[in-house]
């Protein structure tokens, strides 16, 4: 199976939910799931079987989860398949389900169960018909490419009050500023927030700089371990998480210096630990999703060297993955943004001109936490590259993150 998260933002640029796109077959080499979208499970509910394996507090921490459900899913036993809070759980509908009594009937029995409802895909038309339905919903997503929302907006207010609305398919971030001004909803969905720059807008602060200086220590060939510690001595924040993590691998060692905590951890995971502790704090001003994104694409990208036959280069990978979004933390185009870090020649020609032997599984990794099946679907095939890998790769990065900033 393949399986994504998509972030739903507040007016405050705080994720506040996630989608859960999910795909059980290869959509090239079954040609029955062309235009089924992100679900393809007729009587199961992947989204869900997902979440009953995980946890789901390792897909969202304290956060809802929307999960599609179709016309035929939505009358299987859905208690039996999820074990999760059911006030956590969204269930997302599209126009497959259609306001007919039995449907009705049915989304009320859910709704009763403490079920928290949305529905997608609807046209302006659909709306009168949809009124059963409708009174039902939590959310209604609103595509802003497909419909003028605004207008929607102002029927569903009137109409609909009690219903919360999500404005979706934003793709910038001026169009994200101007629906909050607006007001009037709830959610946000987009790739507004990972948009590059393409000019500078500012100069990179103080600390930022220092954090950046830190980065370029660890990342060049056998760095000093004193000098790391040095500067890591400068910011409490990293101070406090580097002794969390030395304390948890050595429970009764007596720590006497930011060089004895060094130390203790050694180059390898010094520098692993730094790369992405160093990053969190780098992007401290940044919706928190940027940062789990750069993140998840750097342990997604380095988890997937070797169905890239690059098992070798699984560390310039995991760095590929880290600046994927460099251009966003610093304000300033990529180029420019890179020319302040230390990295190879092939992680430049990726980020920059999307070429050269990195390049592919950037794509990959980008196509992949876009939900963009179709495309993941034929590097998979091009690659030769097995699904299995694909999904054990993506979990593994979803475990390794939730770990990271566990207690």
């Amino acid at each position: 199976m393949l399986v994504t998260l998509i972030p739903l933002f507040d007016k405050e640029m705080s994720v506040r939910a996630y989608s859960l796109f999910t795909q059980k077959k290869n959509f090239l080499l079954n040609p029955s799931l062309q235009g089924t979208g992100s679900f393809d499970g007729a009587a199961g509910i992947p989204g869900l079987e997902i979440i009953e394996n995980m946890g789901i507090e390792t897909l969202s921490a304290d956060k809802e989860v929307f999960v599609a459900i179709n016309n035929i899913s939505v009358f299987t036993d859905i208690d039996s398949q999820c074990s999760a809070p059911h006030g956590r759980v969204v269930l997302l509908m599209d126009n497959s389900i259609t306001p007919e009594k039995m449907y009705v009937d049915r989304l009320k029995e859910l709704k009763s169960r403490g079920y928290k409802l949305a529905v997608r895909k609807l046209s302006v038309q659909q709306f009168e018909a949809y009124r059963e339905i409708l009174l039902l919903m939590d959310y209604v997503l609103l595509d802003h490419k497909k419909i003028d929302i605004t207008k929607a907006r102002i029927y569903f207010t009137k109409v609909y009050p009690n219903v919360r609305l999500c404005a979706g398919n934003i793709q910038t971030q001026e169009i994200y500023d101007g629906l909050v001004k607006e007001g009037g909803y709830e959610l946000y969905e987009g790739e507004f927030y990972r948009v590059p720059v393409t000019k500078g807008e500012t100069e990179v602060a103080p600390l930022k700089v220092n954090y950046i200086e830190l980065l370029n220590i660890v990342n060049a060939e056998d760095f000093e371990l004193t000098k790391a510690a040095d500067i890591i001595g400068h910011d409490t924040a990293l101070v406090i998480s580097l002794l969390k993590m030395v304390n948890r691998m050595s429970v009764n060692s007596e720590i006497t210096s930011i060089r004895h905590a060094a130390a203790m951890l050694g180059q390898r995971e010094l520098k692993k630990w730094i790369n992405a502790a160093v990053t969190n704090q780098l992007y401290a001003d940044k919706p928190n999703e940027i940062t789990r994104l750069s993140l998840l694409r750097a342990k997604f990208a380095e988890n997937l060297a070797p169905a890239f036959e690059m098992a070798g280069q699984s560390s310039e990978l995991f760095l590929m993955g880290l600046f994927s979004v460099l251009d966003l933390i610093l304000n300033k185009p990529m180029e420019e943004a890179l020319r302040m870090v230390k990295v190879s020649k092939q992680i430049e020609e990726a980020l920059i001109n999307g070429k050269g032997k990195l390049a592919p599984v950037l794509e990959f990794v980008t196509q992949y936490e876009a939900a963009n099946w179709q495309e993941v679907s034929r590097l998979m095939i091009l690659k030769e590259i097995d699904m299995e890998q694909v999904y054990e790769a993506y979990i593994q990065s979803l475990k390794w993150y939730r770990d990271l900033f566990t207690e």
